[in-house]
């Protein structure tokens, strides 16, 4: 959730939704408990332990088919507000009544808890096999994610909280579209600042009027755009303190839109109001009706001279007299509202919360040594893997070992860049050639060509589970349904006895294979104009 209020939709116009290559060999924490939740949902009661599933395809794709490093990181222990919060959220959308159920709070929260516990233990697990560095938070997720990005450990992070702004984020991605030529859904807080006026300290004092995540009720009475309206007549800098009086009892004035000094005395930049001019009931104008029978007055001037001119329905009159009422009135009514607004904060207990600013403001949501978070990537321990996901999901380790390939041909991809001397993919494939150039989506892709490394060829028709590789023509998984964030995402690999055919990202390619790279441009010259 995050803030509350649909602050989601308030930043959708400074949404940006960024190409294929926009995280390519960068770093990205992602909120593991977001991915769960949402695995939950998509797939609910349709695939086996769909955590596991999901968890699995995604991170293959991410590392492969986008190039990122991806940094998981875990919830810890969280705040006693954010428990009371959860189950607060809980029997509200379950409905139950707490005052006559038979249900306690700490009976649900428990039964929950477990199972969402051995969900996140099972993901720990199947990341750890793949190579992936897993962090735990002291509390939430997505306030470690948000330190790592601020602190410049991470190019960004992937979650749904919006809170993780107030935690200090300054790239979040909200979602994925694997099947689109913009996949990212990006929010940068460069764009948020630029086009709302508002900095971290002012989406805090947001978050503590319409509700977050610790505190679901916010301000009775204040919603977002009363919200907005409030903070962006402080700066950043003296936002909190003007909340603390204003929780106080202590209510600052305001003459039009220009705040007073948090005194009790309006502001006034003229002197006291004068009584308005009579106005001309014919024309509408300064005067009265009977002196401009006799000659027209100064706004109705024409060219005879006859009169002045019949005011038209829904008329003003642009005096300054009337311009000044105006004025008054606007600011009388801005008056009323900015008192109206600091009497309902006033009336709320310990307002603002000292503990949910802090916790906001908190720079160490991790457990760190003195040269930062430990951020490794290992090799997937394929064996371990085969058994592990062949328990829990009912896969065939051939089918396991071929859906592991893109990752595994991207790792090697990298190695052989690093090391020229890297020997075979997966033990058994040695680069042929560059097939062709395919489109996706509007993004290049390579298909490359790796033949069995073997003196006797009649040793490729080893039987299949005798294989280390699955080596059939097609693969079609029908009992397995697609997640709503996750179409398609199986590895686009085809297996022809001693041959195997993998899409690879060019520029990997022409990292680990530079000559036989420029020899295919050259061959192909009219696919990559100047």
């Amino acid at each position: 959730m995050g803030v509350g209020g649909k602050f989601w939709e308030l930043l959708k116009p400074y949404t940006r939704f960024e190409g294929f290559d926009f995280l390519r060999d960068k770093k990205v924490a992602i909120d593991l408990s977001f991915w769960i939740v949402q695995q939950e949902t998509a797939l609910k009661n349709q695939a086996l332990n769909p955590h596991l599933r999901l968890t699995f395809f995604r991170t293959v794709n991410l590392f492969s088919k986008f190039g990122v490093f991806p940094v998981f990181v875990l919830d810890g222990t969280p705040s006693p507000l954010k428990s009371q919060a959860r189950m607060v959220r809980f029997f509200r959308f379950s409905g139950i009544d707490t005052s006559t159920s038979n249900v306690t709070e700490e009976g649900v929260s428990k039964e929950r808890n477990s199972a969402f516990k051995r969900c996140v233990n099972d993901c720990m697990e199947l990341l750890e096999l793949l190579g992936m560095p897993v962090l735990k938070a002291n509390g939430e997720a997505e306030a470690l994610c948000a330190q790592l990005n601020r602190d410049g450990h991470v190019d960004a992070c992937i979650t749904a909280d919006s809170d993780a702004f107030l935690f200090g984020a300054t790239c979040v991605i909200k979602s994925l579209r694997p099947n689109s030529k913009e996949p990212f859904e990006c929010y940068n807080m460069s764009d948020i600042e630029a086009g709302l006026g508002l900095k971290r300290k002012h989406l805090i004092a947001v978050s503590l009027l319409v509700g977050n995540d610790h505190d679901l009720n916010g301000v009775q009475g204040i919603g977002l755009d009363k919200a907005l309206r409030l903070v962006r007549g402080f700066s950043e800098d003296e936002i909190f303190d003007k909340l603390y009086e204003i929780g106080k009892g202590h209510v600052p004035l305001f003459q039009g839109e220009i705040r007073c000094a948090g005194d009790a005395i309006p502001c006034s930049d003229e002197s006291s109001p004068k009584a308005k001019q009579s106005h001309c009931s014919f024309c509408g104008h300064p005067g009265s009706k009977k002196a401009h029978f006799k000659s027209c007055c100064e706004y109705c001037m024409t060219d005879s001279n006859d009169g002045c001119l019949k005011k038209s329905q829904g008329f003003k009159c642009n005096c300054s007299s009337c311009d000044k009422v105006r004025k008054d009135k606007d600011k009388k009514k801005h008056e009323n509202w900015w008192i109206n607004v600091c009497n309902l904060i006033s009336k709320e207990t310990k307002f603002p919360n000292d503990e949910i600013i802090e916790m906001y403001m908190c720079n160490n949501h991790g457990e760190f040594t003195e040269e930062g978070p430990l951020l490794e990537w290992g090799d997937p321990k394929t064996d371990l893997l085969v058994d592990f996901l062949a328990y829990h999901q009912s896969w065939k380790p051939s089918y396991i070992r071929q859906r592991m390939l893109p990752m595994l041909s991207t790792l090697y991809l990298r190695e052989l860049a690093r090391n020229p001397n890297k020997t075979l993919l997966v033990g058994q494939y040695e680069f042929h050639s560059i097939q062709r150039v395919k489109i996706r989506y509007g993004h290049q892709y390579y298909e490359v060509k790796w033949k069995k490394a073997i003196s006797n060829e009649l040793s490729c028709a080893v039987p299949v589970e005798q294989s280390n590789m699955l080596e059939e023509e097609f693969i079609e998984v029908g009992d397995e349904p697609i997640g709503l964030l996750d179409e398609s995402i199986e590895p686009q690999i085809h297996v022809d006895g001693c041959w195997i055919l993998t899409d690879e990202n060019p520029e990997l390619v022409h990292s680990a294979f530079p000559e036989e790279a420029l020899k295919f441009r050259q061959e192909k010259v009219w696919l990559f104009p100047p």
